[in-house]
C-alpha cells in the first residue's frame, strides 16, 4: 500500500488521505459487504484504486456481494494508518503484514512427503488417488466409505472419520442422505476455481519478491509467484527461475479450456506487458489447473454453512476441516490445525475446530494447552 502511494504521486496520495479522513468521520454504519469494511478501514479512493479491481478479478463478482468477514479474516486488523506506519518504521504487528516465515527449502510438498513417510512408519496407510464415493451412515454413526481407485472401488471401516473434502460435495455422498434442506444448503455453496501457469525463464532474478498482486485490468493474471525468491533450492540451477502465473476463474471461463500451450504463451505474453521479463526468456512452462480452490463468502454462504454444520454436528463420530471442508477461506497452516486438534478431539481433547483462524485468544489458548501437555510428559519421562 505504500508502494502504491509512493507511485500515485502527491496530489493523488492528498485525495486518498481527505477521502480517509472523510470515512472516518462518517463511516458506513453497518459493514456487510467487504466493499463496506474496506472503505471504514481504508477510504473509498483508496478502495477504487487498490482493493476494488484486485477483488473482482480473484472473485469474479462485485465486492458487493462478498461478506464482511472474508476481509476481516484476510485483512487482519489492517488499516491505512497502520501500513503506513508499518512502512515507515519497520514494525509487524500486524497479521497481514508480517515479513518473517519459515518456509520449506524445497516447497510445502516437502511437510505432506515427510507426513506419509512418519504414517508408513508407524504401519499407517496412504492411499493415493482415491476418491470417496459414497459415504455409509446408520443413523448418526457414520459405519463406512466407499473409495474409488484405479484398481477398483472398495469399502473402507473404521471408528472415526475426518472430512476435507468440499461441503457440497460431502453433503451429497452420504448414504442416506442427509435431509433435503440440508441438501438444498450444499447446493447454494459456491467456489472460485484456479489455474496456475509455470514457467522457466532463462533470467535468474526477474524480480526480488516471494510474489506481486496485480491489480491491473490490463492482463488476467490476478498475482505472481517468484519461487526462487521463496527459497534458492526450488530452482535447480541459478541461471534460471521459476514463475507461477497465477489466474482466478470458474470452470465455465474460456481461459479454464484452453490449450495449456496457448495458455503458456499467454503467460509469458503478460509477463512481458508487466516489463518483469520478456516473452523470449520463457524456456518452458506447465498448466495445474485446481477446482474449488476458494470458498465464496457470498450472501449465502454463511446460512447455508450454519444449515449444514447443524446437521454434521449431529454425527457422533465424524468431523470435517480445513478450508474447503469448512467452507472458510483458511491458509494451510490453519487446515492443518483443524486436522492436528480433530486428531486430538478423537484422544480426547476438546478444541473448537470452528474458532481456528478466527480468535487470537483462542489460539493462544490452544498454544498454552500444548505447552503445558509437553511440560508435563516430559516431567513424568524424567521421574520414570
Amino acid at each position: 500500500i505504500y508502494n502504491a502511494l509512493s507511485n500515485i504521486g502527491i496530489y493523488e496520495t492528498v485525495r486518498i488521505m481527505q477521502s480517509y479522513a472523510k470515512w472516518k468521520i462518517r463511516p458506513h454504519k453497518k459493514e456487510e459487504s467487504f466493499e463496506e469494511w474496506v472503505i471504514n478501514r481504508f477510504g473509498g479512493r483508496l478502495y477504487m484504486h487498490f482493493f476494488r479491481s484486485y477483488t473482482e478479478k480473484v472473485w469474479g463478482i462485485s465486492p458487493k456481494q462478498i461478506q464482511a468477514d472474508w476481509a476481516a479474516q484476510r485483512i487482519k486488523n489492517l488499516s491505512l494508518t497502520k501500513a503506513v506506519w508499518n512502512a515507515l518504521t519497520g514494525s509487524n504487528d500486524t497479521t497481514s503484514l508480517i515479513d518473517k516465515f519459515e518456509y520449506p527449502r524445497q516447497g510445502p510438498g516437502m511437510m505432506w512427503e515427510k507426513t506419509v513417510d512418519r504414517i508408513r512408519e508407524r504401519d499407517g496407510r496412504v492411499h493415493m488417488n482415491a476418491y470417496v464415493k459414497k459415504i455409509e451412515r446408520e443413523g448418526t454413526r457414520v459405519t463406512a466409505a466407499v473409495v474409488e481407485t484405479a484398481e477398483g472401488s472398495h469399502r473402507v471401516e473404521a471408528d472415526h472419520f475426518v472430512n476435507s473434502m468440499d461441503m457440497r460435495t460431502l453433503i451429497h455422498s452420504f448414504d442416506p442422505p442427509p435431509p433435503q434442506h440440508v441438501i438444498e444448503a450444499a447446493n447454494n455453496l459456491r467456489f472460485r476455481d484456479f489455474l496456475i501457469v509455470g514457467l522457466i525463464l532463462d533470467k535468474p532474478d526477474p524480480f526480488p519478491d516471494n510474489w506481486i498482486y496485480i491489480h491491473s485490468g490490463d492482463v488476467q493474471v490476478g498475482r505472481i509467484q517468484n519461487f526462487r525468491a521463496w527459497s534458492r533450492e526450488m530452482v535447480p540451477n541459478d541461471n534460471q527461475s521459476s514463475i507461477g502465473m497465477e489466474y482466478f476463474c470458474n470452470q465455465s471461463d474460456e481461459i479454464w479450456n484452453q490449450d495449456d500451450a496457448e495458455l503458456i504463451k499467454m503467460a509469458g505474453k503478460e509477463l512481458e506487458a508487466l516489463n518483469l521479463a520478456s516473452a523470449d526468456d520463457v524456456a518452458d512452462g506447465v498448466v495445474i489447473r485446481q477446482p474449488k480452490a476458494y470458498p465464496v463468502y457470498d450472501t449465502e454462504y454463511k446460512a447455508a454453512v450454519d444449515t449444514i454444520c447443524e446437521w454434521l454436528f449431529t454425527l457422533e463420530n465424524f468431523v470435517t476441516i480445513g478450508r474447503n471442508g469448512q467452507h472458510r477461506y483458511n491458509n494451510q497452516d490453519h487446515s492443518m490445525l483443524t486436522g492436528m486438534y480433530a486428531a486430538r478431539n478423537i484422544l480426547g481433547a476438546h478444541y473448537d475446530l470452528w474458532k481456528v483462524n478466527v480468535e487470537r485468544a483462542y489460539h493462544e489458548e490452544m498454544q498454552r494447552d500444548e505447552h503445558q501437555a509437553k511440560t508435563a510428559q516430559a516431567r513424568e519421562t524424567a521421574e520414570a
